[in-house]
Formats: C-alpha cells, sequence, structure tokens
C-alpha cells in the first residue's frame, strides 16, 4: 500500500518553534550540494577552456548553449538577464523529478510544498518584471483594470498563477509515483522485475523531464509577458 506521508527525519527547535526536518528538506539540500558543486567545478576549470572544447568543456558549452538559444527563442529580450535563474531552475526541477529512479526514494517535487514555494518564487519574478519595465501601467492593467472596484477578483487571478503552476507539477508526479507504488504492491512478483524498469523510466525520467521543461517555460512566458509593454 502507498504511504502519502512524507518521511520525516527529526524536529529542530528554533525560538520556540518546531522546525520539521522532511525527507523533502534533505533530498532538496542534496540536490542543491549536487548543483552547487557542478557549478563551482565548471567554474575553476573554466581557466583552462580552449578554443577546442572536449570532455567537460563539451558538456558545459553544450549545456549553456542549448538555453541560451531556449532563452532567446521564449522569453522577452527584456528578460534575457534572467537567464542563470531560470537554467537553475530547470536544472533543479529535472534532478528532483528523477530522483525516484533511486531504489526507494520519493522525488521532493511529490511534496506540494517544494512545488508551490518555486511557483511562488516564479510569481515574485513575475510582479518584480512587470513593475520594472512597466511600473504603474502594469499596477494599472493587471489589478486595476477594467475597474478598481475588480482588484480583489484580480488579485485572486493573479495568485491563482503560483496554485496552479504547483499543482501541476505535484500532482503529475505524484500520481506516478502512486502508479509505480500500486505495481510494486498489487502486482504478481514475477512482473516486479521487469516493467516496472519501464515505468520508471517513463515516469522519473521522461516524464520528470517534461514537467520540469513545462513549469520552466510556463515561468518564463509569465515573466515575459509581464515585462511586455503596456
Amino acid at each position: 500500500m502507498f504511504d502519502v506521508t512524507v518521511p520525516i527525519h527529526g524536529v529542530v527547535s528554533l525560538f520556540g518553534v518546531d522546525l520539521w526536518i522532511t525527507n523533502t528538506i534533505v533530498v532538496s539540500w542534496v540536490i542543491m550540494a549536487v548543483l552547487l558543486t557542478f557549478a563551482i567545478i565548471a567554474r575553476v576549470k573554466l581557466k583552462k577552456f580552449t578554443d577546442k572544447p572536449k570532455g567537460f568543456q563539451n558538456v558545459v558549452e553544450m549545456m549553456v548553449g542549448a538555453f541560451d538559444g531556449f532563452m532567446k527563442s521564449n522569453g522577452s529580450p527584456k528578460i534575457q538577464w534572467m537567464g542563470g535563474w531560470f537554467f537553475t531552475l530547470f536544472a533543479f526541477l529535472l534532478l528532483s523529478n528523477i530522483f525516484g529512479l533511486l531504489p526507494g526514494q520519493r522525488p521532493p517535487t511529490a511534496d506540494w510544498p517544494l512545488p508551490f514555494a518555486l511557483a511562488l518564487t516564479s510569481f515574485f519574478f513575475i510582479q518584480y518584471s512587470g513593475i520594472r519595465h512597466n511600473g504603474w501601467q502594469y499596477i494599472k492593467g493587471t489589478y486595476l483594470s477594467p475597474h478598481p472596484v475588480f482588484l480583489p477578483v484580480n488579485i485572486l487571478g493573479e495568485f491563482s498563477r503560483p496554485i496552479s503552476l504547483s499543482f501541476r507539477l505535484f500532482g503529475n508526479i505524484l500520481g506516478g509515483l502512486i502508479l509505480i507504488s500500486l505495481l510494486y504492491g498489487l502486482a504478481p512478483v514475477f512482473t516486479r522485475f521487469g516493467i516496472p524498469v519501464f515505468l520508471h523510466l517513463f515516469f522519473d525520467l521522461a516524464f520528470g523531464a517534461l514537467q520540469a521543461f513545462i513549469f520552466t517555460i510556463l515561468s518564463l512566458t509569465f515573466v515575459g509577458l509581464a515585462a511586455a509593454e503596456r
């Protein structure tokens, strides 16, 4: 039977408030450490890059070139400077979504607070981008249109974006996790050594990469629309 609860590794008391150290937090920090380590290595080796790339330099240049093209094709010229954030967001989500490939591990994105926190960050970037590039026109067009009386409705409409973004990612990852867990728990023993491999490749790898891409490009689109001239 699939257990929907998130494992808890401990509780830390801070200023009288209990902070629950969940599996989602631990795995998220592990993934951040992996990305940070990769970034440091790339930075150190950057000084040794040559005009004839090979090995690690090929990997780095391929990643940077691919995402630079992605930003130019899908992002507004006004938000090209945010390419680093969107690349980090995609890389973090990709590693988080495929974490289920490891035996007995649960993807941290199958726990709603993490997708919601990332979606909320995108929401703040949307507001920042709109105000930075359009100022009062963005506030007026987004929150006070067609009439100031609609302000509460417009606020709810804007906050629906991070909620829908987070639930889309959370629901898809959790759904795949439940299906695989049901197979392990209910299917005959002789089917557990072949079929689950293909399901893991689909739900954890292919589907996980797709959901990371969708979350990133939707966030990029929303931020770009906010930056567009009004």
